[in-house]
């Protein structure tokens, strides 16, 4: 499954191969994404290339084939410069009672986009979350396995944009990717800390990290 940016970008670059010939630049693809960073045009790529979707050609510039599309096509690729989304986890909870909506997948691992679309909604109960309102999401990846969390667990999230140093966080950087870290503050930085050996510790300035909720609780299914 396609995030809704590796989608957009996947369908953008096969328009612009079907229209010249060539796939667009990065600077190009950028813009039409409107993301901030051409460094998160570089992670869409790698994702795409993983899942098998994209292919780049060595020795040649501005060289990428599409492999394959999404089973659905929609929606068209974005004109240049138009506004698109950019994650945002955050949406309507609940109080203190009923379901609430799983908000897609955040990586505990290399950051990838949050999806603002319900996929699923999940009722747990009331005492695993108290006051205050509330989403859940899908764990990839396994950068938070000795904080007993792994690849396909639900975590449940309380809406906050604050957070004490050695909370587990939903961290938004750099208003592109949405990532499940440890919350380290040293000095005027922010650093997101794995709980994996194999994966380092990123460092921020505080300007390019909102914290977007706080775990206070994690669902794990048994097949």
């Amino acid at each position: 499954m396609l995030t809704a940016k590796q989608k957009e970008l996947l369908l953008y670059i096969h328009e612009r191969i079907k229209e010249s010939g060539v796939s667009p630049s990065f600077d190009e693809m950028k813009e039409a994404l409107d993301l901030a960073s051409k460094s998160g045009i570089h992670r869409l790529i790698t994702a795409l290339e993983e899942r098998g979707f994209l292919r780049r050609l060595p020795h040649r510039a501005r060289a990428l084939e599409v492999l394959k599309m999404p089973e659905s096509a929609a929606p068209a690729a974005p004109a240049k410069g138009r506004n698109s989304f950019r994650p945002s986890v955050v949406g309507e909870g609940r109080s203190n009672s009923g379901s609430i909506p799983i908000l897609g997948q955040i990586a505990a691992g290399v950051p990838i986009e949050a999806l603002q679309t319900e996929i699923g909604r999940i009722t747990p109960p009331d005492d695993l979350l108290g006051n205050g309102d509330h989403f859940a999401l899908e764990v990839k990846g396994d950068s938070m396995i000795q904080a007993g969390i792994l690849d396909g667990d639900v975590v449940l999230i309380k809406k906050t944009d604050v957070a004490d140093s050695g909370d587990i966080v939903v961290a938004l950087i750099d208003n592109e990717e949405a990532t499940l870290k440890r919350l380290r503050k040293r000095g005027n930085s922010i650093a997101l800390e794995a709980a994996n050996p194999n994966y380092e510790t990123r460092i921020f300035g505080p300007d390019r990290v909102q914290i977007q909720g706080k775990l206070v609780a994690m669902i794990r299914r048994y097949s």
